[in-house]
């Protein structure tokens, strides 16, 4: 399947903050901080099931994420912030001093990981 555009949100959660303290090296931290929450019409969409591997870019970079369905309106994807998320961040502030860390437009595509 074709590459689609979507709006993604990263957040923060209760486990992820919680897993900050335990170690960000840890594999807890990181398969959280690696899970991609879509809506099940958009895996359909991108012809992915739970657990697959996307790829997902913005202009200033990219990172692979595993899918997972979630109750989520289409056309917006949530991943919790760590380090993939900082890959696709830019560094324009907008004046703020901080970047801007919302509704990014990203492009998915379904990836093969080896294993």
């Amino acid at each position: 399947m074709a590459a689609r555009k979507f709006i993604l949100n990263p957040m923060r959660t209760a486990k992820q903050g919680s897993q900050i303290n335990v170690g960000k090296y840890g594999d807890e931290y990181q398969k959280i901080v690696t899970t991609l929450e879509i809506s099940a019409a958009d895996m359909e969409s991108l012809g992915i099931t739970d657990g697959d591997s996307v790829r997902v870019s913005t202009e200033f970079g990219e990172a692979i994420f595993q899918c997972t369905e979630a109750k989520v309106p289409d056309g917006l994807l949530f991943i919790p912030y760590g380090p993939p998320t900082c890959r696709l961040m830019g560094g324009d502030t907008d004046g703020t001093g901080m970047p801007t860390s919302k509704g990014w437009e990203v492009e998915v595509e379904r990836v093969e990981v080896p294993q």
